[in-house]
C-alpha cells in the first residue's frame, strides 16, 4: 500500500512539474495556475553536460520547482530543500512531520508546500520560518496553486481547500467524496481536478460551488491542464479526455494500451502526455487526432514539460527523452542512475529532474 501510494503521488507531485517560470517571485507545479507545462525559459541545446547532482537522504517522488534561483523539493525524509540552481548547494530546509511528495507553490512571499503529516504549510520565503500550517484530514499529495491571494489543494480525505494565504484560514471546503491526488487547475472562475472515484470536477474559485462532474471508467491521477476551451486529464481507464470547460460535455477521448498517469502538457495545437504502455503522445486539441507517437523502454508515469520546441519527459527505463515538439523525433536523452517518475523543469538553460533513488540532476 505505501508503494502505491508512493509511485501515484509522484504523478501530481506528480508530477509535477513541474514548474519553471523563470526567476520571478512566482512559480508552481507544472509551470502556471493553467497547468500547461509549457516553459517560458529555454533549455539546453543538448544533455552533453552535468551541471551538478545532489543526493538527498532518502527517495524523492515529487517534482522539482524552480523560480530561478532556487530548485524547491520534498523528499521522503519529511523535509522540504531549497537548492542553489546554480551550483546545487543546500540553501535551506524545512522539515514537516511525514513524507513530502506535493510539489511547492511560491507566490506573494510566501513557499507552500504539503505533506504526509496531513498538513498544508506556509513558509515566510525570506526568513523560512513557518507562516502558519492548515490541518487536514489524510495526506496531502497533492501540488498547491495559488490565485488572488487564495492557496488551493486537495487532501486524500476527499477535500478540496481554499484558504486565504494571509492568515491560513478556510476560505470554503469542498467534499468530492473520493481522494484527491491531482493538483486542481485554474482558468477564470473555474478550478478542475479528479479524483480516484473516477470524476472530474469543476468548482467555482470563489465560492466552492460546483459546476458540473465527468465520470471515467478509473481513477484519476493525471492532474488536468486547461485552455481557453477545453480540460485535458488522463484516466487509469486509459483513456485521455478532453471535456469543454463550460458544458463539462466531452468533446474527444483517445484510448492507449496503458493506464495514463502522466499529466498532459499544452503547446500550440498538440496536447502531449505519457501512458504506461511506454509511448509518448501528441494530439490535436480541437480533433483528437494522434500527430505522433514515441516509444520509450519502459512505462512512463512522467509529466512532460515544453520548452523551445522541445518536449522533456522522463521515463522508468530510467532515461529523460528530449523530443522535438512538431514530430516526436528523438533529440537526444540522458541516463539516470535509477527510473524517473517525477516531471522535469527548464530553466535558464538547464533542465532539472530528479530518479527515485533521490539524486536531483542539473543537465545542460
Amino acid at each position: 500500500m505505501i508503494k502505491k501510494k508512493l509511485l501515484v503521488s509522484t504523478l501530481m507531485a506528480v508530477s509535477v512539474l513541474l514548474a519553471g517560470c523563470g526567476g520571478g517571485g512566482t512559480a508552481m507545479f507544472r509551470g502556471d495556475i493553467s497547468h500547461t507545462g509549457k516553459m517560458s525559459s529555454s533549455g539546453p541545446t543538448s544533455l552533453d553536460k552535468l551541471a551538478w547532482k545532489y543526493n538527498f537522504p532518502d527517495k524523492v517522488y515529487a517534482s522539482p520547482v524552480s523560480d530561478g534561483n532556487n530548485v524547491y523539493l520534498g523528499c521522503k525524509d519529511g523535509q522540504l530543500y531549497a537548492l542553489n540552481q546554480d551550483n546545487g548547494k543546500v540553501q535551506w530546509s524545512f522539515r514537516t512531520g511525514s513524507n513530502v511528495e506535493s510539489s511547492v507553490a511560491l507566490a506573494d512571499g510566501y513557499v507552500f508546500i504539503g505533506s504526509w503529516d496531513n498538513n498544508l504549510y506556509a513558509i515566510d520565503a525570506e526568513t523560512r520560518a513557518e507562516h502558519w500550517k492548515f490541518p487536514v484530514k489524510g495526506p496531502i499529495s497533492s501540488s498547491p496553486v495559488v490565485q488572488n491571494g487564495v492557496v488551493y489543494v486537495g487532501g486524500e480525505d476527499g477535500n478540496m481547500y481554499a484558504i486565504d494565504i494571509e492568515t491560513g484560514r478556510e476560505k470554503w471546503t469542498f467534499n468530492a467524496k473520493g481522494s484527491i491526488y491531482t493538483s486542481p487547475a485554474i482558468k477564470g472562475d473555474y478550478l478542475f481536478f479528479g479524483t480516484l472515484k473516477g470524476m472530474m470536477y469543476s468548482l467555482n474559485t470563489e465560492t466552492g460551488q460546483e459546476f458540473w462532474r465527468f465520470p471515467t471508467r478509473h481513477k484519476i491521477h493525471s492532474s488536468p491542464a486547461v485552455d481557453d476551451d477545453n480540460v485535458y486529464f488522463g484516466s487509469d481507464d486509459k483513456h485521455m479526455y478532453a471535456v469543454n470547460i463550460q458544458t463539462g460535455q466531452q468533446i474527444w477521448k483517445k484510448k492507449t494500451a496503458g493506464q495514463i498517469l502522466s499529466s498532459p502538457a499544452l503547446s500550440g495545437d498538440l496536447v502531449i502526455f505519457g501512458s504506461k504502455d511506454s509511448y509518448v503522445y501528441a494530439y490535436d486539441k480541437d480533433s483528437g487526432f494522434r500527430e505522433w507517437e514515441y516509444r520509450t523502454k519502459g512505462p512512463i508515469f512522467s509529466s512532460p514539460v515544453i520548452a523551445s520546441g522541445l518536449v522533456y519527459i522522463g521515463s522508468t527505463d530510467r532515461n529523460l527523452y528530449v523530443l522535438d515538439e512538431s514530430d516526436g523525433s528523438l533529440k537526444w536523452k540522458y541516463t539516470a542512475e535509477d527510473k524517473i517518475f517525477s516531471a522535469p523543469v527548464v530553466n535558464d538553460g538547464k533542465v532539472l529532474f530528479n530518479s527515485v533513488n533521490g539524486v536531483l540532476y542539473a543537465v545542460q
